[in-house]
């Protein structure tokens, strides 16, 4: 975790001047190919027994989270700051590569933003280009956990109202991960969500290549935990509009009901680990909430 800051290859930044345009309907799903034919296991799952989903908080971390936001937002409200109000998150995307492998083109970052802005319409989020910045190192692109500090040192860039979105090849069980909103403060640095190249729109892995991959990242960094946070458990996820989950989805299970509560597991939740066909939807209690943490924690 604490390598040494490895040495940039290269690298090439630019801004344009304007983001893509907002897909007209959240439902449709779109995609756009890779620019190399590396093709990874398609027998997988977002994360499971070979890998943990990296930062994600045990009961006892999550429940003093949730006091500290409780105590947060108490004080938020008393001061007036909290309204339901457009947010508008600047993506400053890193394209890691060893050199020849996994320099994804900019029509499929374009692409993705346009997924993760169809997927957060409803939150009153959207998301705009910033930059997109390529840099070639071998060591961060084939493990950036073991080089992530070396790797975010060198090319975080922005405050917390800034999404940094760096793409690597994060191996054959794990897609994705990202740090929490009340994590800043204290690391400011490390703040962001780390996804494999190949599930960006497009990509090479099989059931998880729609982009949605990075919209459950994105929620995380949003504020949201995974919809079976807690397994049965009342408190579950804090959301109370999303009914309680045993353990995470696979595939899309139709009527899969793992709890004795009310509802049927949210397998369509971008929070859960469905197949990205099966996930479209965040639910108005997510959207508050989303909404709040970006009022306590990045406002």
């Amino acid at each position: 975790m604490l390598a040494a800051l490895g040495t940039i290859a290269a690298a090439v930044t630019y801004a344009p001047a304007t983001a893509p345009a907002l897909a007209a309907s959240p439902a449709a799903k779109v995609t756009s190919p890779l620019c190399d034919t590396h093709t990874t296991e398609n027998a997988r799952v977002r994360a499971g027994a070979h890998a943990v989903e990296r930062n994600q908080p045990t009961q006892a971390q999550s429940a003093a989270m949730e006091k500290d936001f409780r105590d947060r937002l108490s004080r938020t409200r008393t001061s007036g700051a909290v309204t339901a109000a457009a947010i508008t998150v600047r993506v400053h995307f890193h394209v890691i590569t060893n050199g020849t492998v996994g320099n994804v083109p900019d029509t499929t970052l374009n692409t993705q933003l346009t997924v993760l802005n169809q997927a957060f319409a409803s939150s009153g989020v959207s998301f705009e280009l910033a930059q997109i910045k390529r840099t070639s190192n071998p060591a961060w692109f084939s493990d950036p956990a073991g080089n992530e500090v070396a790797m975010k040192t060198a090319l975080h860039v922005g405050g917390a109202q800034d999404l940094n979105f760096y793409t690597a090849d994060l191996g054959a069980s794990l897609l994705g991960w990202a740090t929490f909103p009340s994590s800043y403060a204290r690391s400011p640095g490390m703040d962001g969500v780390v996804v494999h190249y190949q599930s960006l729109p497009g990509g090479a892995i099989a059931n998880y290549n729609e982009g949605d991959t990075a919209t459950h990242e994105v929620g995380h960094w949003m504020g949201l935990y995974h919809t079976f946070q807690g397994g049965c458990n009342p408190t579950g996820d804090s959301v109370s509009d999303t009914p309680a989950e045993k353990s995470p989805a696979s595939g899309c299970p139709a009527g899969r009901d793992t709890c004795k509560t009310a509802g049927v597991d949210p397998i369509h939740n971008f929070m859960d680990y469905s197949y990205d066909s099966c996930m479209y939807e965040f639910t108005p209690g997510q959207n508050t909430r989303m909404q709040q943490q970006w009022a306590v924690y990045r406002a």
